[in-house]
């Protein structure tokens, strides 16, 4: 079992969501997060360049079983590349050991859980 963190832009969440379903994955955590990288984005505010802190995205996580790892991550890297056109910033794609994962209604575990 793995658990994976997506970051993405605002702005790809619904290509994701539709990507991920596609591939036969519909259950999915979605959380509005901010933060940065190595973007740096000058604004104009009040006729200053102002370069914000902090970029909103959205963090997906999906726990998984195995064999899902891959077709999720395919899933994300296409509908990310799609609207995207290499530009810095466009998010990354963590993937975590899961050790334990319990369905609270059920009381089922491990991958008869996800």
């Amino acid at each position: 079992m793995k658990l994976l963190i997506a970051i993405i832009r605002e702005n790809q969440l619904d290509q994701v969501r539709e990507s991920l379903v596609n591939a036969g994955i519909s259950r999915i955590t979605v959380n509005h997060v901010s933060g940065h990288g190595r973007t740096h984005v000058e604004e104009i505010y009040r006729g200053q360049k102002v370069v914000p802190n902090l970029v909103p995205n959205v963090r997906i996580e999906i726990a998984l079983n195995d064999a899902f790892v891959k077709p999720a991550c395919d899933a994300i890297l296409t509908a990310t590349k799609a609207n995207d056109s290499g530009l810095i910033g466009s998010g990354k794609i963590f993937i975590v050991p899961l050790e334990e994962c319990i369905r609270l209604r059920t009381g089922e575990r491990g991958s008869e859980a996800i």
